[in-house]
């Protein structure tokens, strides 16, 4: 695959849950599609990952939820990322996210949402069709 390399994604874990080998395992995957990746570590608040998100510049920002607190964590980060002029910053993420939910995170403006289970080529095919045209569109306006 053709590299990426100035199209970046933050990865993060937000709130209280402390399993992160999903979260991992698909920033390696988009490293591996030559995608720049930074990793918040765990334990993260949604004013944190917003913060290191408008710092970084970054293209896209990647949760992992899987403490049940998605209906609150996924619009407070994007309530933020408008907040702070991010506004084509792409939101998506993952988790234990019942269908219902999903739907309605989707219709408030979350990218993509990935449950347990989902290929990881999927996320990275994902990346590639929405994370890169807006990647190369911000670059070349600024």
């Amino acid at each position: 695959m053709k590299p990426h390399p100035h199209a970046r994604i933050l990865v993060g874990k937000v709130g209280l849950d402390g399993h992160d080998r999903g979260a991992k395992i698909v920033a390696r995957a988009l490293r591996d599609a030559g995608f720049e990746i930074i990793y918040t570590g765990l334990h993260q608040t949604p004013e944190m990952v917003v913060s290191t998100a408008v710092q970084e510049d970054v293209d896209a920002v990647a949760l992992s939820i899987l403490s049940g607190a998605h209906n609150y964590l996924f619009p407070k980060v994007l309530g933020l990322l408008r907040e702070q002029g991010a506004h084509d910053v792409v939101l998506f993420g993952g988790g234990i996210i019942p269908e219902e939910d999903r739907a309605r995170l989707l219709e408030q403006g979350v990218a993509e949402i990935f449950t347990p289970g989902t290929p990881i080529q999927k996320v990275v095919d994902f990346a590639h069709e929405k994370i890169v045209p807006l990647a190369r569109k911000r670059r070349q306006a600024g």
